[in-house]
């Protein structure tokens, strides 16, 4: 698939099951990552694969973080959440102190890492779709995921076999979205 066709072509798979991406496939999403702007080569990103019965510590984490008072189906939704893909990889921006990088700079270039991982996937035959969610803001699931000050989830990307063919994305029109300046 060449770089266009995977760019104009590519759509969230919602619904992923076995298997996950073998350790060639995976090697080349994390080497796309590795390629988004990065003003001043601060590398300002890290990932974590999470699999097998890790996902149902993550769903267990996701679970304590929410409310004391949460019901019993928040609770299972919770657990439930990582168990929706045989591989999840948590996007994590590293901000760090620098003159000329703004910390916004480097969010968004963890973001662009997380969409190489995607358009990678997509690239070769591999389902994929970006969740977050409020969790993934949550300080307790930070804190049980390993980040460290400066550190903040970006992406939750769920990677796997689509259960189904995927859908054909709708042409958007241009002119909606891009204008002269000045007009």
């Amino acid at each position: 698939m060449d770089a266009l066709d995977a760019l104009l072509n590519r759509v969230s798979a919602p619904r992923l099951c076995e298997p996950a991406p073998d350790a060639g496939q995976r090697e080349l999403l994390f080497r796309a990552a590795l390629r988004a702007p990065d003003h001043g080569q601060l590398r300002p990103w890290r990932f974590l694969t999470i699999e097998g019965a890790a996902r149902e510590q993550l769903g267990e984490l996701l679970a304590q973080a929410l409310p004391a008072d949460a019901s019993p189906e928040a609770l299972n939704k919770a657990r439930a959440m990582p168990l929706r893909a045989p591989l999840l990889v948590v996007v994590i921006a590293r901000v760090q102190e620098h003159p000329k990088v703004p910390a916004q700079e480097q969010v968004i270039a963890a973001g662009c890492a997380a969409h190489g991982i995607l358009l990678a996937a997509h690239a070769q035959g591999i389902g994929a779709v970006w969740r977050t969610g409020e969790l993934a803001y949550n300080a307790q699931v930070a804190a049980g995921l390993g980040l460290v000050a400066g550190e903040q989830i970006v992406a939750f990307l769920y990677l796997g076999t689509p259960e189904r063919e995927l859908r054909t994305p709708q042409p958007l029109q241009l002119a909606d979205f891009v204008a002269a300046w000045p007009h």
